[in-house]
């Protein structure tokens, strides 16, 4: 089996920081793409950051320039360092990853729990 796992959610202040980070495991091949994806309340679940394995990297225009997608392809990880957060950044926080499990070349995605992310003074 394979977990996706988040880990860095909280609250914070407008204009203050925020470090998310997932971490794969379990029976795994190779990842591809690695990314993260947010859900606002009433909203539809929206691309933020993704990240290839090579380290080509997309944002979401809301986010360029304040936050910054990176990945450990050793340790099967990717992080989301977000600055200058703004109240209408406040949303769950899913990650995402692009899977083969081993001697296998279908890819899978995986998908973690999410983690809250709440911005407000």
């Amino acid at each position: 089996q394979v977990q996706v796992v988040e880990f860095g959610g909280g609250l914070v202040q407008p204009g203050g920081s925020l470090r998310l980070s997932c971490a794969a495991s379990g029976s795994i091949g190779s990842i591809y793409i690695m990314g993260w994806y947010r859900q606002a309340p009433g909203k539809q679940r929206e691309s933020v950051a993704i990240i290839a394995r090579d380290g080509g990297t997309n944002y979401a225009d809301s986010v360029k320039g304040r936050f910054t997608i990176s990945r450990d392809n050793t340790k099967n990880t990717v992080s989301l360092q977000m600055s200058n957060l703004k109240p209408e950044d406040t949303a769950v926080y899913y990650c995402n990853a692009e899977i083969t499990r081993p001697q296998s070349i279908i890819r899978n995605t995986y998908w973690g729990q999410g983690t809250q992310v709440t911005v407000s003074s």
